[in-house]
């Protein structure tokens, strides 16, 4: 049997290229176990085995079903519908042949307590981060209670943050599967999480490390405030200490019958004002940081445990939150009501909610300050509404602070008496930047516009660097960063959040509605990055996607291959009323942002994109000297005929690395099998970049390419300079590490 179709693989035969078979948290532990990183014994049930149980079962469909009427932003309907797809997968029998192979798999590794962790295949990549999404059983012991605990994780894919996540950030809910690592349990008398840069400034030099008496899971949860230690990365000199006074520590439940495999249990009064970690602890957990750090080769986000006097690492991922590190805002001098620590940079002022439980986040209103003794996943929905989050508990890697720093809205956390101190409707100010909350609107004594310039500054190039967005909300956040416009504006996400099938909304003549929401997502993006260019790409909806739209399997065939179906350039001289609602919606907004230009994906011949461009003539988009027209290039025939296409006339190509190679390959590029042979670095691949950078240069035609390939492989991204791409576009996490891959590129271009 190959390794993608594998049911159980062990931790010494995972790398960090099988994401797509034991996911994000899976591969990582077995990248570190090869390289001798101290990471407790383990094995792990793939996704390969999780899509088989979906389609032995007949699920899929059902689920699909289920999901149909789904309004995530409705979160009662969300709880519901999740409520009912869990029990749907819960109570489905488990392959006998698989919860044979879990069984003897755990008595081979020893047997004993273990946890069991779900790991999803989308899971702790740069784009997206999954943390905290699925379940985590911890003490878990005895074959039969581990193949419970991986049917639990399975379902857990499905809790109603999980899927609110996935809807708003584009993941199809059967494209991510899950992987379950069973690992040994590490009993752990301290705990926590480092990060090996500063996570709230994104400096390079310092190793963070948070700790707590207990197991780790109180850290993340917000449950206990951590001691804080900050280490000189070179050097490993201690920075920092801080001492958090710790009254009980969460840890296995001595009664053996008890449900609840873990509780909290109450600390000696002479512990617990003692630090978590010793000086040599805290050099050598800093060390092994290095050493990870250095082996990915990107800033990581790890969790590690103290059992035995013994460090283990239990968990890394790439960080990714990163910022561009830019000069300081000056410390407000207004009172103080509390303070707290500094988790998410950044200053923003609201009315106060107070949100006691997750049952009550329906409270939490667009541009509300969220106000809560701690967050959990549950929150996310009402945190994605806030302009600013307040916690009692907490600490920088708490969940609090990680999804406001992936959101880009202010968060201090560890105030202690927020809830108790504020009040419902009390306009306070949040400062993130400095862990300070003010009465009142305060305004800050730096312009936007000159924080804005002042990154800008940051590092210059020749060479163009454009950010991929999607969602309207991250706009304003990101415009302020080191970047020259928006490479990529997807349309897909806004189309989502409208949530009708275009044509069904014409037929009940609610076009103009269609279009003026539209518009109103778009404008957002327009209106931030003004005057840097901003490349909106017409809608790219599969077939598939488009059902999943009200209406949508009303209007779209059922394809056997939507990725090589209707789709593009060839929907819109098709569907032309369609496309002439979205023109309108564009023309809506370059009446007062002429910074809005357009690209046409997945054009297959000559032919559709000059009746494209006809279409848009015809409505009043013409090229002109403020108004370009792009064109993506992702079919092989734009490789071979790419003189005749720029002929047309366009303005510039946006080279979809991610669709090309997959075609030029034959490869599926969401294929478990081949993923490792999926490269844009292949020689097929680079002979097409080349040939489409080289051409539109020779014909006056700007070039591009969106994706995260010139940030992954510098090698890459140096060809593409050399050759004399444009401009390249890559997701906000990016923008620095990209912005310095370029500057370097260049410099030992002009070197040569």
């Amino acid at each position: 049997m190959q390794q993608g179709q594998k049911a159980i693989l062990w931790f010494n035969e995972v790398t960090k290229n099988d994401v797509p078979t034991v996911g994000g948290k899976g591969a990582n532990l077995g990248e570190m176990t090869r390289a001798e990183i101290p990471v407790p014994p383990g094995f792990i049930v793939t996704a390969h085995a999780y899509f088989d149980f979906l389609k032995k079962s007949g699920l899929r469909d059902k689920i699909r079903r289920i999901l149909q009427p789904l309004d995530p932003s409705d979160s009662k309907q969300l709880q519901q519908i999740a409520a009912k797809v869990k029990k749907l997968i819960m109570d489905a029998a488990m392959p006998p042949e698989l919860a044979s192979d879990i069984e003897q798999s755990y008595l081979k590794m020893g047997e004993g307590l273990v946890a069991v962790r779900s790991s999803a295949t989308a899971e702790d990549l740069p784009e997206a981060s999954f943390a905290g999404q699925q379940s985590t059983f911890l003490n878990v012991e005895g074959g039969k209670e581990v193949v419970a605990a991986v049917q639990e994780c399975w379902a857990s894919l499905f809790e109603p943050r999980a899927i609110f996540y996935r809807h708003h950030q584009g993941f199809d809910h059967f494209k991510v599967g899950i992987a379950v690592p069973v690992q040994k349990m590490i009993q752990s008398q301290a705990s926590g999480v480092m990060f090996t840069l500063e996570p709230v400034t994104s400096t390079s030099d310092k190793i963070v490390i948070e700790a707590v008496f207990g197991l780790g899971e109180a850290i993340v949860s917000g449950e206990i405030t951590p001691d804080l230690y900050v280490v000189d990365k070179d050097s490993l000199k201690i920075l920092t200490r801080k001492t958090v006074n710790q009254e009980s520590q969460l840890i296995k439940n001595p009664d053996a019958n008890a449900k609840e495999a873990n509780v909290w249990m109450s600390l000696p009064t002479s512990t617990q004002s003692q630090p978590k970690l010793s000086d040599s602890e805290i050099t050598k957990l800093a060390w092994l940081g290095k050493q990870i750090e250095d082996h990915y080769r990107f800033p990581q986000d790890i969790e590690w445990a103290k059992e035995d006097n013994k460090i283990y690492i239990l968990q890394t991922r790439p960080v990714t939150t990163i910022k561009e590190v830019a000069e300081a805002e000056p410390e407000i001098t207004a009172p103080v009501l509390l303070s707290g620590d500094e988790a998410s940079p950044g200053i923003a002022s609201g009315p106060v909610k107070i949100v006691p439980k997750a049952s009550e986040i329906d409270k939490v209103k667009s541009g509300d300050v969220l106000v809560a003794e701690m967050t959990t996943p549950d929150f996310v929905p009402a945190m994605k509404r806030a302009v600013a989050i307040v916690t009692n508990r907490g600490g920088r890697t708490a969940h609090a602070a990680i999804v406001s720093r992936e959101l880009g809205i202010p968060c201090v956390v560890g105030t202690e008496q927020a809830t108790t101190t504020l009040t419902d409707g009390q306009v306070i100010t949040v400062d993130g930047s400095h862990g300070k909350i003010y009465d009142g609107k305060v305004t800050r004594r730096i312009k936007t516009t000159a924080v804005a310039d002042i990154l800008r500054e940051a590092i210059t190039t020749k060479t163009r660097v454009y950010v991929n967005l999607a969602q309207p909300e991250l706009a304003e956040t990101v415009a302020v960063r080191n970047v020259d416009g928006v490479g990529l504006l997807r349309a897909e996400f806004m189309i989502a959040q409208i949530g009708e099938h275009p044509q069904y909304m014409i037929s009940q003549k609610r076009g103009a509605e269609f279009v003026k929401k539209l518009a109103t997502s778009i404008n957002i993006f327009a209106k931030a990055f003004n005057p840097r260019p901003v490349v909106y790409r017409t809608t790219d909806f599969k077939t598939n996607e488009y059902r999943e739209l009200t209406g949508g399997q009303e209007y779209e065939a059922e394809e056997e291959n939507p990725m090589l179906g209707y789709r593009g350039a060839s929907r819109y001289i098709t569907d032309v009323e369609v496309f002439k609602l979205e023109l309108e919606a564009i023309k809506r907004v370059r009446q007062h942002y002429q910074n809005l230009w357009v690209m046409i994906p997945f054009v297959r011949t000559v032919a559709e994109l000059a009746q494209t461009k006809k279409l848009m003539e015809a409505e009043g988009l013409k090229r002109a000297k403020d108004f370009k027209l792009w064109m993506m290039v992702e079919v092989p025939s734009n490789i071979f005929l790419i003189e005749k296409f720029l002929e047309i006339g366009i303005d510039g190509i946006s080279i979809g690395s991610n669709d090309l190679t997959q075609l030029i390959l034959g490869i599926d590029r969401d294929s478990e099998k081949l993923a490792k042979t999926f490269d844009e670095r292949n020689e097929a691949v680079l002979i097409a970049l080349e040939r489409a950078i080289k051409v539109s240069k020779s014909m006056g035609v700007t070039s591009s390419i969106c994706g995260q390939a010139p940030s992954v492989y510098p090698e890459l991204t140096e060809k593409l300079v050399a050759w004399g791409i444009t401009s390249v576009s890559v997701s906000p996490d990016m923008i620095g590490t990209t912005r310095e891959i370029i500057a370097k590129a260049e410099a030992k271009l002009k070197g040569r």
